[in-house]
Formats: C-alpha cells, sequence, structure tokens
C-alpha cells in the first residue's frame, strides 16, 4: 500500500479546513432541503405532516446507518490517494457491503406501517402513509449503490466535489415537493425525495469516475475483502444505531416533564445538531490524515490537531449563540417560557456539545486506525448508563437532569475514546505496511 506522512504544522490545520469546509457545506444542504419539505408538509396538512415524521423517524436511524456503515471505507482508500486507480477493486467490494446495508434499512422503511399499527399510531395517520414507504426505501436502496461516494472522494483529497452530490439532492428535494405536495401529498414527497436520490448518485458515481480516472464497474464480490470491510463498517453503523436509540429514549424521557420543557428539549436537540455538523465534518475529514500517516506520532498529531480544530469550531458556535440569544431562539418558538428556558440550558447544552465533538473526532480517529469495535464498546457502555438514567433523572430533576446526564456521557466518551485512540495509534508503525 502506499503511505505518505501527514503534513506537518500548519499545513495539516490548513488541510483539514479545506477538507471539511465542503463536507460542512453539504450537510448543511441536506438540512436545508429536509427543512422545506417539513415547511411545505406542515402548511399542506398536519395529518400528512404526522405521517412524514413516523416514515422519517425509521428512516433516519436507517439512511444514519446505512451512511455509518460507508464511513467505515475511508481507511482502505486513503492510501491509494496517490494512485486512485488502485482502489478500485476496494470501491467495488465496499459496494457489495453497502448494498447489504440498504437493503435491510429498505426492509425497515417498508415496515412503516406495519410498526406504526402495532405501536398504536392513528388508523388516519398510518392511511396517509400510502406509497411513502416505498419511495423512500427505494432512495435508501439508491443512496447504497453509490457505495459511499462521499467518503472515497474524501479520502482521495476530492472534498470539494463532496458538495455536488447532497446540493443537488436538496435542490431537486426542495423544488420537486414544493411542485407536487399540493396536489399529490406525501406520493409527492417520495417522488421528490426518488428523484433527488437518482440525480445525487449519478453527480456522485460521475465524481468517483474522475476522481480513479477510469470506470468502476463491478465485478464478482470478493467475500474475505468484505469482511475486511464489514469489521469496520459495521461496528460504525451499530455506534450510530446506539446512538440514535438511546437520544431517542433521552427525548421520550423528557416528553414525561412538562410541555414547556419537552418543547424547550426539542429547540435544544435542534441546535444540537446544528453545532454538531462542524466537529462531524472536522472529523470525516481527519480520517484519511490519521490513516495515511505512517507512524505513531504522525496518527496523533493528526488526531490531535483535528480535536482541538473541532472543539473551536464549537466553541466559535457557541460564542455566537450566546451572543445572539433570543432573538436567534425566536426563530424555534414564539413562547416565551419555552425561549427562557432555553436560554437558561444553553450554557449546558454547549459544554456537552463540546465533548461531544471531542469525541466524536476521536471516534473517528479508531475508524481511521481500523477500530472502529473498540469505539462502539465505548459507547455502549458510556450510553448504556445514560440509557438506565434518563428516566429516574428525568423524575428527579427534569431536562436539567438530563441534560446534565448527557454532557457526563459525553465526558466519559472523551476519556474512554482518548485512552483507545492512544493505545491503538502506538501501534501504526507497526501496522503501516500490513
Amino acid at each position: 500500500m502506499i503511505s505518505a506522512a501527514s503534513p506537518p504544522g500548519h499545513r495539516l490545520v490548513l488541510t483539514l479546513l479545506r477538507a471539511a469546509v465542503p463536507l460542512c457545506l453539504a450537510m448543511i444542504a441536506g438540512m436545508v432541503g429536509s427543512l422545506v419539505v417539513t415547511s411545505v408538509l406542515g402548511q399542506h396538512d398536519t395529518v400528512t405532516l404526522a405521517a412524514f415524521a413516523v416514515v422519517t423517524a425509521v428512516l433516519n436511524p436507517a439512511s444514519a446507518a446505512v451512511q455509518g456503515a460507508l464511513r467505515g471505507l475511508g481507511p482502505f482508500v486513503a492510501p491509494f490517494r496517490d494512485d486512485p486507480a488502485a482502489a478500485v477493486p476496494v470501491i467495488r467490494d465496499a459496494r457489495w457491503l453497502s448494498l447489504a446495508a440498504g437493503a435491510l434499512g429498505a426492509v425497515a422503511v417498508v415496515c412503516v406501517p406495519l410498526l406504526a399499527t402495532v405501536t398504536g399510531v392513528p388508523d388516519e395517520v398510518v392511511a396517509e402513509m400510502g406509497l411513502l414507504p416505498w419511495f423512500l426505501a427505494g432512495y435508501v436502496l439508491i443512496f447504497a449503490s453509490t457505495g459511499g461516494a462521499s467518503t472515497i472522494l474524501v479520502a482521495l483529497g476530492r472534498n470539494r466535489n463532496v458538495l455536488w452530490p447532497t446540493l443537488t439532492f436538496g435542490v431537486a428535494l426542495g423544488g420537486f415537493t414544493a411542485l407536487l405536495v399540493p396536489s399529490l401529498g406525501l406520493t409527492g414527497v417520495g417522488i421528490a425525495w426518488l428523484v433527488g436520490g437518482v440525480t445525487s448518485a449519478g453527480v456522485a458515481a460521475f465524481n468517483v469516475r474522475r476522481a480513479v480516472g477510469r470506470p468502476v464497474g463491478q465485478s464478482r464480490p470478493r467475500p474475505r475483502e468484505i469482511v475486511k470491510l464489514a469489521r469496520v463498517s459495521l461496528p460504525l453503523a451499530a455506534t450510530v444505531l446506539v446512538k440514535f436509540a438511546v437520544l431517542g429514549v433521552v427525548t421520550f424521557a423528557a416528553g414525561t416533564t412538562n410541555t414547556r420543557d419537552t418543547a424547550a428539549h426539542a429547540v435544544l436537540t435542534t441546535l444540537t445538531g446544528l453545532i454538531m455538523m462542524v466537529s462531524l465534518s472536522i472529523a470525516q475529514a481527519a480520517v484519511p490524515e490519521i490513516a495515511r500517516a505512517p507512524d505513531t506520532a504522525g496518527a496523533r498529531r493528526a488526531g490531535r490537531v483535528a480535536a482541538l480544530l473541532a472543539v473551536s469550531g464549537t466553541l466559535v458556535v457557541a460564542v455566537l449563540l450566546l451572543v445572539a440569544g433570543q432573538p436567534f431562539i425566536g426563530l424555534f418558538t414564539d413562547d416565551p417560557a419555552v425561549r427562557e428556558r432555553v436560554l437558561g440550558l444553553l450554557p449546558l447544552m454547549l459544554v456537552s456539545a463540546a465533548f461531544d465533538a471531542a469525541q466524536a473526532v476521536r471516534g473517528m480517529g479508531l475508524t481511521a486506525l481500523k477500530r472502529s469495535s473498540s469505539s462502539l464498546g465505548y459507547f455502549a457502555l458510556a450510553y448504556g448508563l445514560l440509557l438506565v438514567s434518563v428516566v429516574p433523572v428525568a423524575r428527579t430533576w427534569g431536562i436539567t437532569g438530563l441534560w446534565a446526564a448527557m454532557t457526563a456521557a459525553n465526558a466519559l466518551l472523551v476519556v474512554l475514546q482518548g485512552l483507545g485512540f492512544h493505545r491503538h495509534s502506538a501501534r501504526v508503525g507497526a501496522v503501516a505496511t500490513a
């Protein structure tokens, strides 16, 4: 395999920032498209919006799990940055794995009406879903068929090209939703999502072909190589599912307090998602640099710089939120009592986000070292403790206690992921040529 030293000092900072900015913009583009859908449906019909919320409650973790599995491809492609064509066999193997993960996600989405009926969702909401689960299941398969195009492009240093597939998807999704929902309802959303997915997949495939300099195509599956990918990718996907599941329980626990606190928790969760885009983009950008490091010092330097950038970015956003205060939070709620509650909990949420940013970088660093199973174990421990504590904490201390518990879980993850990264990075020099 081809290996290269991580760039030293300020060059490494610039390298990470150049890679992270397009990733962050891509996340924003995807978020804007989803916000347009929610806005259009909210103006169309309340039952339609409720049905959409139920379907996406399954779609989001399914898509996130598939995306998590695809991110595990990074450390396998990054060593070929200087010879992209040599990465084609790995890309083909990844496509088989991603299609398998996508098939499981698609089945979960198709089963939403059945799950909704069993869990007591009102019949009118279930009936309103119509063909939407089938359209979105098709989208999951199309997304999986790209074989982790964004991860491939980042690993090969083609960071700017990451933006275009997501931007294409966001524009198509928002535009077709606004055009079709008034006459077709949720079916219009399904068509918009599917068209956006097909268009985005086409742009992604074109960008990957340009990056490797030849058609990727497909070959017979290589079970042994696919298993190697799975050992990194599947624990990463499982980690995403663990986090989604536990945070879902936290939201449920917040719902047992009172209406004001439940609404405040929803706003704080939304703000956390906005903040985390910065750290997640830096964490993904750091994977190739850590994976290509020829020795322990290089891997640790890349991990350290990425963590500092992620926490710094989080703190910058935190300062902006604290300065903006009520005017910005007013965009999410017009209830003075909810705004007051959010402002009161904002400092605690920002501390939690800072810890989350640091642990995300360390976790992706473990993925770069092909040790994502260790990260899964740390998550299971920290979020397992959070899971068993949320209900009694909510009953005793309300959402203040919940956010304190999440802060503690993220702080524990920083320690666990940091120690794990330090331990496994000590072997980089010994396995660099493996």
